[in-house]
């Protein structure tokens, strides 16, 4: 079980979600031995591409709600459905604890929403992506969202944000969807890396 830190319980009204999708192989770099991240990073059940990270209520301003209530410990079989969406069973209890707890009564309902919204993505080529860079071609935070968004009907590269670590290694794409669950363009509140920002692709090991 998860308890949230004092003080950090918010009941805020929902505006929208975000679909929080990382980057597995710039996540795992370093940490192939790690046991904390043994599942995702060690190559026993796989090498992984983007995974959910979350699947998170906003608000209308920064005060997202989270840990809205009490919740227990995930069933063997909840993990085990999931484990390939999300590759730490940590994790998985920390997104129910902390976000679905705020939107689904069930983790069962919180995971398969996700899952649902998570499946529905097509990702560009990512290793030939990452070779643009190297053939002169500038990869920038608006282009990936846009090759995100030519691949995906409905999703304009405006409800894509890319966020990066401090070296410009991409770590992760967010999609910013309406209380509906369909794209809509991000708040100008939501923490971005700038358009232009150049960013690169770390293509694993």
């Amino acid at each position: 079980m998860e308890l949230p830190p004092s003080g950090q319980i918010r009941r805020t009204a929902i505006d929208g979600y975000v679909l929080a999708l990382s980057w597995s192989p710039e996540y795992c770099r370093g940490r192939t031995r790690d046991p904390a991240a043994r599942f995702q990073c060690s190559g026993e059940i796989g090498d992984f591409g983007f995974i959910l990270h979350g699947l998170w209520p906003e608000a209308k301003g920064v005060n997202y709600p989270q840990y809205c209530r009490s919740v227990g410990v995930l069933p063997r079989r909840t993990v085990t459905d999931n484990i390939c969406l999300s590759p730490s069973p940590q994790l998985l209890q920390h997104q129910w604890a902390k976000h679905g707890s705020c939107m689904a009564n069930t983790p069962e309902g919180y995971l398969g929403a996700a899952r649902l919204l998570f499946n529905a993505i097509e990702f560009p080529d990512m290793a030939r992506l990452s070779r643009e860079p190297e053939r002169g071609t500038p990869l920038t935070a608006q282009v990936l969202a846009e090759r995100l968004a030519d691949l995906n009907d409905g999703l304009p590269a405006n409800a894509v944000t890319v966020k990066t670590n401090a070296k410009g290694w991409l770590q992760e794409v967010r999609i910013c969807l309406g209380r509906d669950f369909k794209p809509r363009k991000c708040p100008t509140f939501t923490r971005r890396a700038p358009a232009t920002a150049q960013i690169k692709i770390w293509r694993g090991r």
